[in-house]
C-alpha cells in the first residue's frame, strides 16, 4: 500500500512523524503529536498512528516504539506543510479546522525549516514587503529575539506583526503607516508567541 491511499490528515501526520524523525534521530510520542496537529486528544493521535500502521507507512519496533517506513522515498529536500487559513478563536493554529491544504515546497528555501504556512489577511505589514494573501512561512517556538516578525496570539486572536519589547512590555509593530502599533501588557492579556516568519511564497 502507499501513500495514495492515505487521508489528507493521515498525510499530514505522516510527513511530521518523519520530518520529526530526521530532525531528532527518534520518533515523536503521541503526545507531540497531538500537539503539533492540534489534535485535542493523544487517543486522536493514537487513532491516525494505527492507521498508519495498517496502511504499511508505519511499523512498530519491540524495542524502539514506532519505525518510519520508507523513510528515504521522501527526499531531504522536498516537503508538505499544512496551510492555515483565518484562525478559528481560541483553538491551536495548527487544528484541523484552520488547514486549508497543504503546500509542496523545497525543504532549502527556508531557514529555519517552517513548519506551515499561514495565508496572510490584509495590508499591515506591506512595507515589510507581505502582501495580502501571500503565503507566510512560519517556524514554531514560544519565544523570539526582539526586532523579529512573529505569529502572535493575543486572546483570541491571531496576527502577524514585528516583536518589540521594552520595559517588560510587549509592542507589535506593522508596516504599514495606515495601521497602529499594538500594545499588549503580559500581565491583564493573554498573549503567547506561536512562532516566526521565516520567509513567503507569493502566488500569482
Amino acid at each position: 500500500m502507499d501513500e495514495i491511499s492515505l487521508t489528507r490528515n493521515q498525510r499530514r501526520v505522516l510527513e511530521h512523524i518523519r520530518e520529526f524523525t530526521r530532525e531528532h534521530e527518534r520518533t515523536p510520542t503521541l503526545r507531540e503529536i497531538a500537539e503539533a496537529m492540534g489534535l485535542a486528544r493523544h487517543s486522536s493521535a493514537q487513532d491516525y498512528v494505527d492507521a498508519l500502521v495498517r496502511k504499511g507507512m508505519l511499523e512498530r519496533s519491540p524495542h524502539r516504539g514506532l519505525r518510519v517506513k520508507h523513510l528515504s522515498r521522501t527526499p531531504a529536500a522536498s516537503m508538505t506543510l499544512p496551510l492555515v487559513g483565518r484562525v478559528a478563536a481560541g483553538s491551536p493554529i495548527l487544528a484541523i479546522e484552520n488547514i486549508e491544504g497543504e503546500f509542496g515546497i523545497d525543504a532549502n528555501l527556508f531557514r529555519p525549516r517552517p513548519d506551515y504556512f499561514l495565508r496572510v489577511v490584509g495590508s499591515s505589514m506591506r512595507d515589510a514587503g507581505i502582501l495580502h494573501g501571500d503565503l507566510a512561512a512560519v517556524h514554531r517556538t514560544d519565544h523570539a529575539d526582539n526586532g523579529r516578525i512573529v505569529v502572535a496570539r493575543i486572546d483570541d486572536e491571531v496576527t502577524l506583526k514585528t516583536l518589540e519589547l521594552r520595559n517588560g512590555k510587549v509592542r507589535l509593530l506593522p508596516s504599514n503607516p495606515e495601521f497602529q502599533p499594538i500594545d499588549v501588557d503580559p500581565t491583564t492579556t493573554h498573549f503567547a508567541i506561536e512562532g516566526i516568519y521565516v520567509g513567503m511564497i507569493r502566488r500569482t
